[in-house]
């Protein structure tokens, strides 16, 4: 299937000038330090490359002018929050590189992403997308004179599926500067999960501005070639609106094919829908209704063994805020 010349055709207009020398400055090097060290103080890597920390940065630094820079091994381990993970964590001195290349590329990429891309982007949290959610559920439905439907899909081991070589043909398509490709390329190599060239880690930073990149080629199409007014996507979900169900039903395989031929994803079977906002649609941990949104029941669930766990001030006042956000004055109450 021919996909008009490729979506981000569309966007070469803005080339980014990313360079390779601002990056490994030692300038931006210790900015991106101070804005790493927020909350690790109290951790022993942390704690050990301080000791040393100009050392240890012209080392670093030194390494990347030369273009010796190598990224370590990382270290493994699993969480289940809310769902079991595997999180690769590397090395005090990588994850600072992480930060310096993110704090470079990130203004720059987020002009081109859609608006309605939420995920890990500044500005575009989980409540901004539920609002989104509920705007676009009174548009679609024209304030709920008509049926809405709502295609909500969700790509099947999405971090440990980035193909690695259509990822960096991406990067190149907005960076041209040739030494900052061979920079990422050395970040997105370090690691791989079931196949070599394929898989992104959880746990880092540069990780979490690679998938959006990369997703931004199907929120293109999605947008200016199927024509979904009504999008949102938040991460490996997304949700699509409307009130033809056919038209729904219609744009499923094409997204389907343009995940698989052109990003080699791949749609999780069982987690593909199109329901009515008046049946409930579960969407980041909310069930949205067309005038009202309730709190899921593995998300209250999750709420209330967090809070026995660890019932602080600060925990409690977490949860009230995030209970503002829908209709759970009962909750509220209770916790």
């Amino acid at each position: 299937m021919s996909w008009g010349g490729g979506i981000i055709g569309r966007m070469n207009h803005i080339r980014l000038e990313c360079g390779y020398q601002h990056i490994i400055s030692l300038e931006n090097l210790l900015v991106a330090w101070k804005e790493f060290l927020g909350g690790k103080r109290a951790r022993k890597d942390v704690q050990n490359f301080e000791r040393n920390l100009m050392d240890n940065i012209i080392t670093l630094h030194n390494e990347l002018v030369a273009k010796k820079y190598c990224h370590w091994a990382y270290e493994a381990f699993n969480i289940s929050d809310p769902k079991p993970r595997n999180i690769h964590k590397a090395l005090v001195r990588d994850r600072l590189l992480h930060h310096a290349i993110y704090r470079i590329l990130y203004p720059y990429f987020d002009r081109v992403f859609v608006s309605d891309s939420f995920s890990c982007r500044l500005k575009k949290g989980t409540h901004k997308a539920i609002n989104r959610f509920r705007s676009f559920t009174c548009q679609a439905s024209h304030n709920n004179t008509r049926t809405c439907w709502v295609l909500k899909c969700d790509i099947r081991k999405f971090f440990a599926s980035i193909d690695h070589q259509i990822l960096m043909g991406v990067l190149s398509k907005y960076i041209q500067d040739t030494d900052t490709i061979w920079l990422l390329g050395r970040v997105i190599d370090s690691f791989s999960s079931s196949r070599i060239g394929i898989g992104l880690p959880l746990g880092n930073l540069t990780s979490q501005l690679f998938v959006n990149i990369y997703m931004n080629e199907f929120d293109q199409f999605v947008k200016h070639q199927l024509k979904a007014k009504y999008y949102i996507r938040y991460a490996d979900d997304f949700v699509v609106f409307s009130h033809d169900k056919d038209w729904l039903a219609e744009l499923l395989p094409q997204m389907g094919n343009f995940l698989q031929e052109r990003l080699n994803l791949h749609l999780h079977p069982n987690k593909v829908s199109i329901k009515t906002i008046v049946s409930g649609i579960d969407f980041l941990g909310w069930a949205h209704f067309a005038d009202h949104r309730v709190l899921r029941t593995v998300t209250k669930r999750r709420m209330f063994a967090k809070i026995k766990k660890n019932p602080t001030d600060a925990t409690l006042a977490s949860y009230l805020g995030m209970l503002r956000h829908g209709n759970t004055e009962k909750l509220r109450r209770q916790v």
